[in-house]
């Protein structure tokens, strides 16, 4: 019977997992046309990260005590209102066709995202048995993979022409010249967020009108107790499940996020055939949610951490050394390694947090920061090292290797 109760709330939650990944996986194909109508280098262009992740720094603390204030519910129709506004406001944003509009514009969507990405993952964890949190979490971010390869294979066609001017290179017999050309390449960017913006409208009436079960935090609320407790960093296997999740939020976003560039700067992929590519790429992170959600009835989380962090350790050393075409079939190999990492640190960060799980959870989606760096790193090494462009994937690398550690020894609950 308390299955059945929470059938239907952890499908409307489950939808918020696929929304922000759309929203998150559509920054590569951003950045790529960002180069072109604003006329950036990758460096440049990787800020547009910056401002999205930026967001997820400052606002989760706020957040958490929003929702211990009221609840949930609250925080996720919000989110999702805010970050449909965001969407709209790209149409205004192609009129005044600046870097900073777009900078700002990303930073209102994820604030909204950060909503709900503040408030789902812990209520997947605590709607069930506390024994499967990691696996139903996992199962959870199996639409987040979903999301992600439509934003990818799908959406990215919808912007990317696979036409890229500079000034100089224009045909000089092209319908109303430059400044047409650029009109064209900013319009195009409009039409995916006007769909997630109409989505994110949806879900939020639908979530509005549904009836989400109260979680015995929710029930059991202390008027006296702090909004948000810091506190709860004394405990080790969450503090080392923080360091875990920066460095492996911001090694995944340096692939991610420079994935396009990579296939048409480095490898000479025509765009069309890298946002294919890059369709593949997510649908192995996909498959591996999938099947590592699968693989966690049998296996511990912990262990499936620590094997999938080293294998990607390797792939990444191959990236480095062979680069070119075998670097892109390493990185699709990554894709496929990262996909349980980030929900199981998550759910292995939050074990015996009990009251404390809304402080806990505002502090391990803080620490997606690491999306804010790491890649402009990256960017960086590759940018001013462009013979030498495959060693900026030693930033991956060492990411994949704290997390190897969280999967070893950094989980235990010690304390």
């Amino acid at each position: 019977m308390k299955n059945n109760r929470y059938l239907i709330p952890l499908m409307l939650i489950f939808s918020l997992f696929f929304l922000w990944a759309i929203s998150s996986n559509l920054l590569p194909t951003m950045i790529r046309q960002l180069m072109k109508t604003c006329e950036l280098n990758a460096f440049e262009a990787s800020f547009t990260e910056t401002a999205y992740w930026l967001a997820y720094f400052i606002f989760p603390i706020p957040i958490a005590m929003y929702m211990k204030r009221f609840s949930y519910k609250s925080g996720i129709i919000f989110g999702l209102l805010l970050a449909a506004a965001g969407g709209l406001l790209f149409f205004p944003a192609a009129i005044i066709k600046s870097y900073w509009a777009y900078l700002c514009i990303f930073f209102i969507i994820a604030t909204g995202m950060c909503f709900l990405e503040t408030a789902a993952n812990p209520y997947v964890t605590v709607l069930g048995s506390p024994e499967t949190a990691s696996r139903r979490l996992n199962l959870a971010q199996s639409f987040n993979g979903l999301g992600a390869f439509v934003s990818a294979m799908f959406l990215s066609k919808l912007v990317l022409s696979g036409q890229h001017y500079t000034r100089e290179s224009l045909p000089q017999d092209y319908p109303g010249g430059w400044d047409a050309y650029i009109q064209f390449e900013t319009d195009a960017m409009k039409m995916p967020y006007l769909f997630l913006a109409i989505l994110l409208i949806l879900i939020a009436v639908i979530i509005f009108f549904s009836r989400l079960p109260s979680i015995p935090e929710e029930e059991q609320k202390d008027s006296s107790a702090p909004l948000i407790n810091f506190g709860v960093l004394r405990r080790r296997h969450l503090r080392w499940g923080v360091i875990s999740q920066f460095f492996y939020n911001g090694g995944q976003t340096a692939i991610n996020s420079l994935f396009l560039v990579y296939c048409c700067l480095y490898v000479g992929i025509p765009e069309s055939q890298a946002t294919t590519f890059f369709g593949i790429y997510m649908l192995a992170f996909l498959l591996g949610r999938w099947i590592g959600t699968g693989l966690m009835a049998r296996f511990r989380p912990q262990s499936m951490l620590m094997v999938y962090a080293i294998i990607n350790v390797v792939l990444c050393g191959v990236i480095m050394f062979y680069g070119g075409m075998v670097g892109l079939y390493a990185m699709i190999g990554v894709s496929f390694f990262m996909s349980i990492m980030y929900p199981t640190q998550f759910a292995l960060a939050i074990t015996d947090l009990g009251k404390d799980t809304k402080s806990g959870s505002a502090f391990l989606v803080m620490a997606i920061i690491g999306n804010a760096c790491l890649p402009q790193l990256t960017a960086y090494f590759m940018n001013h090292n462009p013979e030498t462009y495959a060693m900026a994937y030693a930033v991956p690398l060492v990411c994949f290797v704290f997390c190897a550690y969280y999967g070893w020894k950094g989980y235990r609950v010690v304390d």
